[in-house]
């Protein structure tokens, strides 16, 4: 079976080429990206969470997914890279960039719950994983990536890793799916 996704976001191509031009190898995966725009269509005008901006490849297939009344927080680090997924992102107005270290973001944030998060960074993977599952919504979708080794990993990346996903059967508000597909994904629901 050929796996490759059969729609792209119009916006991904000249992310990714932005992208290779800054030199970023941390995009979100192309197949990983489908089932992310699947997953966002699951949830019609739901709140959509991405933690790990990037460039904006995540959230463009996210938008890709998503029903004109959903909406999507984007929250990225490194202002940077940010501004890649701004100029090609920020025109759709379901979208919304906040520049913050995800620990700071979970720290501030106070709002309602969402609907699916996409984990793309540390602070809600592999820390802060309560945090991040107490701002799902019952039923609500918990994706993170990465999970397979890759050559942008540091070299002390592993053992992060792998202590993820020893904790993650012990976590008694997500019922999760360790796939080995694309880059690695886990899939989870809150219950």
């Amino acid at each position: 079976m050929d796996d490759t996704p059969w729609q792209r976001p119009a916006a991904l191509a000249p992310i990714l080429a932005d992208a290779a031009e800054l030199g970023f190898a941390m995009s979100c995966e192309e197949r990983t990206g489908s089932l992310l725009a699947t997953l966002a269509a699951s949830k019609p005008g739901g709140r959509m969470l991405e933690l790990g901006t990037g460039v904006g490849a995540g959230a463009a297939w996210l938008l890709h997914g998503m029903t004109a009344s959903s909406r999507l927080v984007t929250v990225e680090a490194d202002p940077k890279v940010q501004t890649v997924a701004a100029r090609h992102l920020a025109a759709d107005d379901r979208v919304t960039f906040e520049t913050a270290d995800a620990d700071a973001w979970l720290d501030a944030y106070d709002g309602p719950r969402f609907a699916l998060a996409y984990v793309d960074c540390r602070p809600g993977k592999f820390h802060r994983l309560p945090d991040l599952l107490d701002l799902l919504e019952p039923g609500g979708l918990y994706v993170v990536d990465d999970l397979l080794p890759q050559v942008t990993w540091p070299g002390d990346h592993q053992p992060r890793v792998n202590s993820f996903l020893t904790r993650m059967p012990e976590q008694p508000k997500i019922r999760a799916t360790p796939m080995r597909w694309a880059s690695g994904l886990l899939v989870g629901a809150r219950i």
